[in-house]
């Protein structure tokens, strides 16, 4: 099946950026007297693709909702100043030449469960702005990945796409939106369904190739 356009998760399908956000999130901690909190990329590998309030729920469960969440904020502001320091070189291979390979014949947009600034981010340390025709993320909707994937399927005027995610809760979105979902094994999760796979990014070209991109 061909496809008007594709939508591309961000953590675990476009980089890695684990290390990274745990250094940004430390020093927030730090800065606050909360070193006991500090967290590493093991730490958030069961974490990624989760919504602020999960992942504020995981690291503070000690903490009353009123002072978690607004500590999450914080952490995930000054992890995207840290990143926008940072040279980000934690992209995976093939990124940028097969995005620009797939922009020949689709449409390209990232949905995350980001904060704001991050699909951005994102785009701008790959190099890749310039080939998606949006995006949309948590912090823009302050709703489920599902629902912010129908919205961005609305804004958009999408009229066929797929979405390539690797956790269970991008495969569980990409159905409640009612798109087939392609599993992008060398990430960071295990779903127990998927209508294609890949094992790196680059064979998504071999997917276009097949017809089923």
């Amino acid at each position: 099946m061909k496809f008007e356009s594709l939508i591309f998760d961000i953590d675990g399908t476009l980089w890695d950026s684990r290390a990274l956000v745990a250094e940004g999130y430390n020093l927030q901690l730090r800065d606050e007297g909360l070193e006991h909190y500090c967290v590493d990329a093991a730490r958030l590998r069961p974490l990624f693709g989760k919504v602020m309030s999960a992942i504020a729920d995981a690291l503070f469960p000690d903490m009353p909702p009123q002072v978690r969440y607004p500590l999450m904020e914080r952490c995930m502001a000054r992890e995207n100043r840290y990143l926008e320091e940072n040279e980000c070189r934690i992209g995976y291979a093939g990124i940028a030449e097969t995005l620009c390979t797939l922009s020949k014949t689709h449409r390209l947009f990232i949905v995350s469960n980001s904060q704001k600034g991050y699909p951005e981010l994102c785009m701008e340390k790959l190099g890749i702005g310039h080939l998606f025709s949006g995006h949309l993320c948590y912090g823009d909707t302050q709703a489920p990945k599902g629902v912010t994937i129908q919205a961005l399927l609305e804004k958009y005027r999408i009229p066929s796409a797929c979405y390539i995610g690797d956790t269970q809760g991008d495969m569980e979105a990409t159905y409640a939106a009612g798109l087939p979902f392609v599993w992008a094994d060398y990430g960071f999760g295990t779903p127990e369904k998927y209508d294609a796979r890949i094992s790196s990014f680059e064979e998504l070209l071999t997917l276009e190739q097949e017809g089923r991109l």
